[in-house]
């Protein structure tokens, strides 16, 4: 199974480029991972949030093949403990998933057709995080998981 990271939005910051390489390269001795950033469109500063959002789906919308299974997060998504990321993450792979999209939306999160498309809808966390944190906390999250599928030890419960 193949990992792929979506992010709308620019590079990563500094601060957290580091943290989201090194878990990047922890997860690829588990799954082969990819990470892409996804520009938010030019003229969004003269666009309302919601036709912000529409622009964002028409990019992200055609990226993603039939048979790709998406996550996207979401403040209104399930939320799971590490262990049922890790339990979800081994379910797709027993499930014969060739490739599952974690997909970051943009600054007003995503549009509802985007929201329709994903299979599941996640959120991390009752908290508001800054996007570029997200990034950071999705990498660890999913590392954690591929260690606890393993019995591993950097997961304490």
């Amino acid at each position: 199974m193949k990992i792929v990271f979506w992010a709308l939005g620019k590079q990563h910051d500094t601060y957290v480029k580091e943290g989201v390489e090194g878990f990047s390269g922890r997860i690829e001795n588990y799954f082969k991972l990819e990470w892409e950033l996804i520009p938010v469109p030019k003229e969004a500063a003269h666009l309302s949030a919601q036709e912000q959002k529409k622009k964002e789906a028409t990019v992200i919308l055609p990226k993603i093949a039939k048979e790709d299974y998406l996550v996207a997060l979401d403040e209104g998504g399930r939320q799971m403990t590490s262990e049922g990321l890790a339990g979800f993450l081994q379910s797709r792979a027993n499930a014969g998933t060739r490739r599952i999209i974690f997909l970051i939306g943009g600054a007003y999160g995503l549009d509802e057709t985007v929201q329709r498309r994903a299979n599941t809808l996640w959120s991390l966390s009752q908290l508001v995080f800054p996007h570029q944190l997200v990034r950071l906390i999705l990498a660890e999250q999913v590392y954690r998981a591929c260690t606890i599928i393993r019995n591993e030890k950097y997961h304490h419960s």
